[in-house]
């Protein structure tokens, strides 16, 4: 089985904005229902503080893998149910391994904004949802060139009664 390739998984604001306030800017039931498909069965790699922003933690048939720089957050007892680690090559190689386990092909990364800047440039795929919104907010979505990357999907949605608003999912191989 080759490698097991990197995608991105993120919901995004026209402006970009991906979080505020250490939380979505925005419910859109229809989009936690995409992330939970699309990561379920995958090792999914984040940062401490989209850790510890989750509602439900670890999330539920996914090895959780906590990025942080601090080296003595495995003693939290918030880090319980995840593997922390401290460098991004660690967790690359230990979701690797349980990807390569559970034979799926892909590794989740789902941020927040520095993981998803140190991993872009090694992502072949991004699962992104375009929310119809420009919220205020504190955390961005690194920017990338659109030329290097082929969309596989564009699916609008009007928004539904669980949504705040509209929004499109988009599916995006690099070139």
């Amino acid at each position: 089985m080759p490698l097991p390739h990197i995608a991105l998984v993120v919901a995004r604001g026209s402006n970009g904005v991906i979080g505020r306030d250490g939380d979505l800017p925005w419910r859109i039931r229809s989009d936690l229902q995409r992330f939970k498909a699309v990561t379920i069965g995958k090792p999914c790699i984040m940062g401490r503080k989209t850790w510890e922003s989750l509602p439900l933690r670890p999330l539920p048939g996914r090895l959780n893998i906590v990025l942080t720089k601090d080296e003595s957050y495995h003693e939290d007892p918030k880090a319980k149910g995840c593997v922390v680690c401290t460098s991004l090559d660690d967790a690359l190689s230990i979701a690797r391994e349980q990807a390569s386990d559970d034979e799926v092909d892909e590794i989740c990364v789902v941020g927040g904004s520095a993981i998803f800047e140190a991993t872009l440039p090694r992502a072949k795929r991004l699962y992104i949802t375009e929310v119809d919104a420009a919220p205020e907010g504190d955390v961005f979505f690194p920017r990338f060139d659109p030329s290097d990357w082929i969309e596989t999907l564009n699916e609008s949605h009007p928004a539904g009664e669980k949504d705040d608003h509209a929004f499109t999912f988009r599916t995006l191989d690099r070139r």
